[in-house]
């Protein structure tokens, strides 16, 4: 059994807004690609064109759809009515989720050859492949479902933070950074030490109210996910908002779209450059 440190130097982890995030699935491909060619053994695909392909992925993205909690008109006098203020307030949440390096992870303590253990000078669960037997038990503790068997190396597999990149000199400093946190279109990955409060990743959780995964669990996760955005919906009779234009008004357009608009509507184009 391998025992944790009782307290780490920093919780170097990762913040995910879940508002930003629009399951392009780019950190997924980008964290496969670096893992494969960079740290440890490659992660390892079965039957990839086959009917049943089987891999090795450290980060998955889940997609729900959150449907609000419908209203009820009732007419006075009357029963329950219909479902009102449902349209358009329905939503997808994209939900990247990976190991989340946590300071009391049971996957450290259950493993019996030592080979999870987390590392003191910067809270980075890893795992030590030329010690691990491939038994499970650390992915039967996970209760995020973070580790993954690699089926060819028979050893498990695991976020590591991409530990080659961000203590790496000879990249630039901008690029000391996970790969899915630097493949991100969306900005929607920040990666930072969050034992730190005064640190951008601590004061956006702080801002935005980030949140536990699972914090019912105990394991008390490094990782951090910022809360998707309120919508304000436009009601029935609202006016749009100041200066917003008409999208069907196209007498002001110029240019190309002004010469089509003018041509299809039997206007002259005469003068449209």
């Amino acid at each position: 059994m391998t025992m944790l440190p009782a307290t780490t130097d920093k919780k170097l982890g990762l913040v995910i807004d879940l508002d930003t995030c629009v399951g392009c699935h780019a950190c997924v491909v980008s964290c496969k690609e670096w893992n494969t060619s960079g740290y440890g053994v490659p992660l390892s695909d079965q039957d990839p064109y086959g009917a049943e392909p089987v891999g090795s992925w450290l980060n998955r993205i889940h997609t729900f759809e959150i449907m609000p909690e419908p209203k009820l008109a009732k007419p006075k006098g009357q029963g329950v009515g219909e479902v009102i203020g449902m349209a358009g307030e329905a939503r997808v949440v994209h939900f990247p989720k990976s190991c989340l390096h946590c300071e009391d992870a049971p996957c450290v303590t259950v493993c019996p050859t030592g080979a999870s253990y987390k590392r003191v000078e910067d809270g980075i669960v890893l795992v030590d492949e030329d010690k691990c037997i491939g038994c499970g038990l650390c992915a039967w503790s996970c209760a995020y479902g973070a580790r993954e068997m690699d089926a060819a190396a028979g050893v498990m597999k695991k976020c590591t933070l991409c530990v080659d990149r961000i203590y790496n000199e000879e990249l630039e400093e901008i690029d000391r950074q996970p790969a899915c946190v630097k493949t991100c279109p969306a900005g929607a990955r920040h990666f930072g030490d969050l034992g730190d409060p005064n640190s951008a990743v601590s004061q956006l959780v702080a801002d935005r109210g980030g949140f536990d995964l699972m914090p019912e669990q105990g394991n008390k996760p490094v990782n951090k996910y910022l809360p998707p955005r309120k919508r304000t919906a436009l009601g029935e009779g609202a006016m749009p908002a100041a200066g917003a234009a008409d999208a069907n008004d196209t007498s002001s357009a110029d240019g190309l779209l002004g010469w089509i608009d003018r041509a299809l509507s039997g206007g002259s184009a005469k003068g449209a450059n």
